[in-house]
Order: C-alpha cells, then structure tokens, then sequence
C-alpha cells in the first residue's frame, strides 16, 4: 500500500512540473570540470549541486533549469582539455564550470572561445589570465595580484626591507613573482631570493631548500602555493626549526582561505603565520548555509574528515545562482548566457558578486593570524583605506593590525633578518692608506700571518656594532693586493661590495653619488665638507710701519686738518686777552700746537680765558677721547691678527694666477676641482700623506709646489692637528655628505647602523674617539678663516668731526662779531635815552634845548656814548 501511495505522489509531482505550468522546462546543460580528489574540488563539487536544489526550490516559476554533468580532471592539464572537448561534444554543454586551476584554464578558455560555450571558474586566480583575450571565459574569483598590495602595506607596516617569495613551480606560483617585485618596489623592499618548489619534490628536498633559506640573513617568506604544497612544507619549516622567534611568514588567499580545514597538526605546525583571505561577512543567511553544507558535505564524502566551508564553496554556490539567473533571461542562448552572467550583481553567500573586468570585483581583504585551530582575524585591507583594524566605521578605524602572535608565541615583532646561523662572519672591507694612518691603519702580524686594523674608522665601527641590540659577527679584511699595498681606489673598493666579495666596508669612505649606485651608505659619522688649506705668512713689510695702519689715510688727513682748525680757533680766541699766547709768531704759533697737541694725552696745563674756548676743548677733547679709543682698539687687532695671514684667501685669486693646486691622491676630490671649481687639469697634483702636503705647500706654487691643498674637513683637522702653526683652513666650505659605512643595495643592517651612528654621535662616545685619534680641538684651536681687520676711514668719524667743526666755528664767529653788536647797542641805547628825555622835559614845561651846548652836558654826551666801548677795553 505504501509503494503503491509513493509511486502516486511521485507521478503526481512529474504531471504537475510537466503540465503545471503550461509547458516543460528547458533543460540547460551544465559540465563542471574539476579536481574532484582535491579539498577544493570536493568544495566545490557539493556547492555546486547544493546551489541547483536550493535556487529551483525558491524559483520555481522559472522556465529554464540547469542540468549538471561533472567530470575528474584529475590534476592535469590535458585531463582538463579532454573532459571539456568530451563535455562540449557528448553531452553539448552550453556552460561549463571550471576548470579548477590556472595552468588548465589556460587550455581550456580557447576551447570556450572557439565553441561559443561560456566558461566560468571559481578558482583560478593567476594573473596571467586576465590578459587572456578569450572573451567566453570569466574568472568568479579575485585576482592573485589584487592581494598582493596586502602584503605589501604588511610588509611596511613592520618595517621589513626584504621579502622572499616561496611557490611552487607551476603557472600558479611563479606568475605571481612579477607583480610582486612592482609592489615591493612602492615601499623600498627586495626580493633577494626566489625559493621555488617543485611539484614532484621530496620531504628531503624541501628540508633541502629551507637550510639554504637559514643561511641567508633575510627572515620574511611569502608563501603561494595550492594547498597539499603548502601543507607539505609547513610541516617541514616546523621541522627545521624555522616557525620559531625571528621569523614570519606570510600566506597567500590560496592557503588562507581554506586553512581551517586543514589537518591539526598542519595547522599546529602553521602557529604564528599571517594570512591574507576574502573578507566574507558574516549573516544570519551564511551561519544557516553554513550549517546547511556541512550536513550536504558529510553525507556526500562520509569517510573524509569534516571540512570548513570556504570562500571557494562559497564562490562556486554564487556562480551557479548566477549563471542560472542567466540563462533564464537569456532563455537559453549562449551568446546571451555570457551577456547576461557580467551584467548580474547580487549579494551571494561571498558577499558582493559583480563582474568587473571579466572578474570578481575586489571590496576587501582580511589578515588571519594563525593561532590555535584556525585563523584569527587581526586586521583589514581596503583598496581605498589600506590596512585597518576594523570595518565599523563607528569602532577605532586607525591604520595598522591589532596584536599579533608571531611563531613561537612571541609578541615581538620580527627584524625580518638574522645573521645566518652557520656562523658565517661578516666579511668587512677596510682600505689599505699610504697616509692618515690616523683613519685607518693595517698592520700585517708576522705570527699569526693576520691583519691588525686600527684607526678612528674602525673604532667607530666597533662602536657602532657594538651598541645594535643584537650580535653580529664580523672580520676585517683589507683591500690589498699580493704585495701588501691597495688593490685599487676607493671607488673600487665599494663596488667589491656590489660583486658579493665584501658585505661591508669601513673606512673613510665619502658617500658621493657615483658610488650609491652600486651600494647603499649608512649615515654620516664625520663632519661634512670640502675646505681649502694654505700657508699662513707674516706681512713683513708693514711690521715698522704697522702704527699708521689702523686710520685710514683720508682719517689721518681729516684728524690733522681739524687738529689745525682747532688750534686756530683757540689762537684766535686767546691771543688778545690771555698773556700766555702772546709772543712773537713763531713762539704763538708753538703754543697753540702745543697746547692743542696736549690734549691728545690730557696733559695741558695752559690756563685759557674765554668760555668760548673752553666749549671748544670740551668737544675736541670728546673727537680725541674717541679717536684714541678706537686706534687702540684696531691697532690691537692688527697686531693679533697680522700674524694669522693666509697666503690665498679665494679659490678664485688661485685660478687667476695660475697656482697648481693639491688634492689627496685617488679622492674624489679630483673630479670636484675640474668640474665644480673649473681648475685647469695640468694645474692639479696628486698628493700622498700630511708631509706631502707639507713639503709641496712650503715650496709653492712657482717652486714646483702647490699654493693650496684641498681635502674633505677631517683630514684637514688630522693635517692641521700637528702643522696648525704653519697653515690654516681658509674660504668657503664646499659641501659633501661626510664618511659613511658601506653595504650592499637593500641590506637590512643599514637602518639599525644608521639609528646606531645617530645614538652615539649625540653622546660622548663619539667625542672620546675624535680626541683619541684626532685632537684637533686639544691640540691646536681651530682657526678660522682671517678677514682683513677692518680700517678706520674718515667717514667712521664725520659726525664727530662735524660737531667739533661747527663748534669752533661759531665761537669764532661770535668772538669776532660779539664786541661789534655791543658797540651798536649802547649807542642806540644812549640816543634812545636822550630822545626820550627831551620829550620828557618838554611835557613838564621845561624850556626845550635851542641847540647851544652848555660845556657840561655836551661833556655828559660824550662820556654817554663812549662807555661802552670804554668798558669793553677795560
């Protein structure tokens, strides 16, 4: 009775989607071409058949429905090629899905585009396929490349300098290479190593490689592989000891997407690593689905281990729901189809799902920090924003991750390089002088066959290794030939470093721009600058006479005429009244002089009678105390000064004489005088250590010596430390960058030295090692370059001089007209007073004068209008 009721309701469901709705589905044909024994070929094969139930169950009105065939390529590529050439032929498929990966999808999307049948993968990421132009296939995914500006804001988060890919050798791993080095490029960092895998590799040969890996300095590995290789090889770096404190390694989205579903003791020996995956949000829709495809999971592969869903089921389930929505509008047509299927844009199960392109729009990326059974969110990446902590918009949005766990369970951030552990040193290239031992100086030890180097150089590169807060092992070698002597310049010596047979070079080695091409320099650790160096000579000739130099000659004449007008001045006030200036001409004349003279020491003792004389002297004496003061002052200068003398004072009194110059044998500095200072070739000599320049600077020029030596500030110190007293530094300081370390383009010891130099060059430490090897400051104080004291010209004084000037000049003026305006007053004062009193006398009654002139009052006029000139004489 029961299969008789089974057997109705089943012919009853048939006739009712036969006839229900007015007429029979369009059956569309499906192939799905994928590595079914893989991880995620099973993901994909139970998604892809879980998403056709489910969307026919909430669409049931549609007239169109998706009929799956899928096929095992087996992990080969003409596997791959030969199911979908069998799917297009025996089952005429309109669609296929797949294949599954890159180095496949590269056969098979030709076959797509010359059948006109769409071909739409999930799971193949390699950049190389979008420059395909094969436009029937389309990517559901997301580029390997859009990841890769992750890894890069990863990697300068941390400061890391140096990164090293590890991929398998296939075209998923090695197309990615390129795009990393561009972004790598964007924030200064190298790759100095390539470590590829091969497909068909042993345990033994990956331990292989990751020894080799140990022996570099750089600790900061980039994985991108598919899954079974990079299980492989974890487990492997757990075994060597290379998922320990020190190192990090990062994974691609092919690792990271599904490393939930990994084995447990993969996982465990993963701890510590960073991922870079889909950001897929999480919904109440995603949980239930997630429940969903577990169950479906299970019950389709029940002797496989559970499996977490990941974003490739999720991308698989999305790309069935769209292409089923397209062949509905399309009813059916290929050409459609694939029309269709680019203009879809849904939220699916992974979120946003929208062709760009040909693929997947990227929206945003998630950092998992390995630790435990699975990933640990730490961080996101936006194209627009960068790294961030979170993608709430209302939560703490700074750049950056949140704590990371770093291999064996550190918190410290890794360097991103080690000294390797085979305990190789450091091989340090010093350069081998002929002079300035003082920089750096080789002996050779006839007992243990050895080089002892020594010098201000070396000690500061001591130092400098001796404060990083880590060990680094390193041995001095010089740079010398079969004989003892340098085996080359120094430009040389730097590039000994680019060709590997050097990792370091300490010395007096200017940082110039030829040379940073090849090598990168540390900080400066000395004073920067190009000076010049001359002899110093005394101006004999002007020994006698050098009394008279400190005035010019226009104040000298200027002093002596107003000297003269004062003297004038004082005769001309003095000589009538006061008997000291009395005499015949010559002895007046040698009073005056005298007098005035005298007031130059403030010794006078002449007595003077008039006040206005007096004001004279008060603002002569004033001129003179000045005067006095400021000779004193000059005349001390000169004296001090004079025997500071440089012979050259201007590069350019160098070239216009046609001096021949110095400059240290093999320096840069040679270059700098032609092209720079425009110094004739022939004009140039080449000099070797300090009595080099010595000898060629005390014969000179004209003698077959040099009229200057030029060389970088701390030589010149070291020079002018024991010869001071002779020659002196003089003119412009031309700049340069100072001594800096070399190593090799990239290294990541040149940030950590360079923090060093700054630590110890603002302390003592630096200061200790200058006076040990140098002393100049102790020794001989710095001189600067001498300028021609300034003399004292006329117009130093013209308004002291004016003062006095005007002043003599008025109190003769008034000496001379004064007595004349006196005279005139009285007189018109006596006349006023006799017009007045006959006006008087006549308002009173008195008889008015007739003009006759008693004998007493014409007496009383005369008396009257004499006085005042009567009282002036006397």
């Amino acid at each position: 009775m029961n299969q008789n009721f089974q057997l109705i309701f089943f012919i009853t469901i048939f006739l009712w989607k036969l006839f229900g709705n007015g007429k029979a589905e369009e059956l569309f044909p499906v192939g799905v071409v994928l590595d079914t024994a893989t991880l995620v070929g099973k993901m994909g094969t139970t998604s892809i058949s879980m998403a056709v139930d489910e969307f026919y169950k909430t669409h049931q009105n549609y007239s169109t429905r998706l009929v799956i065939y899928t096929r095992d390529s087996k992990n080969d590529v003409v596997e791959a090629a030969n199911e979908v050439m069998d799917l297009l032929n025996k089952k005429q498929v309109k669609a296929i899905i797949g294949p599954q990966k890159s180095s496949q999808a590269v056969f098979v999307s030709n076959l797509g585009d010359k059948a006109k049948v769409p071909i739409i993968s999930f799971s193949t990421s390699s950049p190389v396929l979008s420059s395909i132009t094969t436009p029937y296939f389309l990517r559901s995914t997301v580029n390997d490349s859009a990841q890769l500006a992750a890894v890069s804001s990863i990697t300068k988060l941390f400061g890391w300098r140096q990164v090293v890919p590890v991929y398998e050798d296939s075209e998923y791993g090695r197309d990615i290479v390129p795009y990393l080095v561009d972004e790598l490029e964007k924030i200064d960092a190298k790759i100095p190593y390539r470590s590829v895998i091969a497909l068909s590799v042993t345990d033994d040969q990956i331990k292989k490689e990751l020894y080799k890996l140990m022996t570099m300095q750089t600790r900061v590995f980039l994985v991108h592989m598919s899954a079974p290789m990079a299980s492989r090889l974890f487990m492997n770096v757990k075994q060597v000891g290379m998922m320990s404190k020190g190192y990090a390694w990062i994974m691609t989205d092919g690792i990271a997407n599904i490393v939930d579903s990994f084995d447990p003791q993969v996982i465990d020996s993963m701890q510590g690593a960073l991922g870079v995956k889909l950001h897929v949000p999480r919904t109440k829709e995603l949980n239930e689905f997630s429940f969903r495809w577990k169950r479906r999971y299970q019950k389709e592969y029940p002797y496989e281990e559970p499996a977490e869903l990941s974003v490739f089921g999720l991308w698989a389930y999305d790309t069935v729901f769209a292409l089923a929505m397209a062949v509905e509008k399309a009813s059916g047509s290929n050409g459609e189809v694939l029309k269709y299927i680019q203009e879809e844009k849904f939220n699916g199960m992974s979120g946003e799902f929208h062709f760009v392109d040909r693929q997947l729009k990227l929206s945003t990326l998630q950092v998992v920090n390995i630790v435990g059974i699975g990933g640990r969110g730490v961080g996101f990446w936006k194209p627009e924003n960068g790294l961030i902590t979170s993608t709430s918009s209302s939560s703490n949005n700074n750049g950056g991750l949140n704590p990371v766990i770093w291999p064996g369970e550190s918190t410290e951030v890794p360097k991103g390089w080690e000294i390797p552990v085979s305990g190789k040193k450091l091989r340090v290239g010093v350069p081998v002088k002929d002079g300035f031992f003082e920089f750096v100086k080789v002996e050779h030890n006839p007992v243990t066959n050895g080089s002892i180097v020594t010098g201000f150089c070396i000690d500061v590169f001591d130092t400098v290794m001796q404060s990083l807060p880590y060990a680094v092992s390193y041995e001095y070698i010089p740079f010398e030939d079969s004989k003892g002597d340098s085996a080359g310049t120094y430009n040389e010596l730097a590039y000994q470093v680019y060709l590997q047979k050097f990792d370091a070079v300490a010395g007096d080695m200017a940082i110039i721009a030829n040379r940073s091409q090849f090598v990168d320099f540390t900080l400066p650790y000395t004073e920067s600058g190009v000076v010049m160096t001359v002899p110093i000579q005394e101006d004999e000739r002007m020994n006698a006479w050098i009394f008279l130099k400190p005035l010019a000659l226009d104040l000298w004449l200027g002093s002596l005429g107003f000297f003269f007008l004062t003297a004038l001045v004082v005769w001309l006030i003095e000589h009538r009244d006061n008997e000291k200036f009395k005499g015949s001409p010559c002895e007046q004349v040698g009073i005056v002089l005298y007098f005035t003279f005298s007031t130059l020491v403030f010794a006078h003792r002449e007595k003077v009678e008039s006040n206005f004389t007096r004001f004279v002297m008060i603002i002569w004496l004033f001129v003179v105390l000045i005067l006095t003061q400021s000779y004193t002052a000059s005349l001390t200068s000169m004296l001090t000064v004079q025997q500071l003398q440089p012979t050259v004072t201007e590069v350019e009194q160098l070239i216009r004489n046609g001096d021949s110059v110095g400059y240290h044998k093999g320096s840069f500095v040679k270059e700098m005088l032609i092209n720079e200072l425009h110094f004739d070739k022939s004009k140039l000599v080449a000099l070797g250590g300090s009595d080099d320049y010595v000898e060629a600077l005390s014969k000179g020029s004209r003698n077959n010596g040099v009229s200057a030596v030029f060389h970088e500030i701390p030589y010149m110190k070291l020079f002018l430390a024991k010869h001071c007293k002779s020659f002196m530094m003089v003119g412009p300081t031309y700049k340069t960058a100072g001594f800096g370390f070399v190593f090799p383009k990239g290294s990541p010891l040149v940030p950590d030295v360079s923090r060093a130099i700054l630590n110890i060059s603002q302390g003592s430490k630096m200061a200790g090692i200058e006076k040990k090897w140098i002393g100049y400051e102790s020794k001989c104080q710095e001189q600067e370059s001498p300028l021609n004291s300034h003399r004292l010209d006329f117009r130093s004084f013209a308004g002291l001089f004016l003062i006095t000037g005007l002043t003599s000049i008025i109190a003769s003026f008034i000496y001379l007209v004064w007595p004349a305006v006196l005279i005139n007053f009285n007189i018109v004062k006596a006349l006023t007073s006799k017009y007045f009193k006959k006006r008087d006398n006549t308002f009173e009654g008195t008889p008015v004068d007739d003009g006759s002139t008693s004998p007493v009052s014409t007496e009383a006029n005369m008396s009257a209008i004499q006085s005042p000139v009567s009282e002036h004489h006397t």
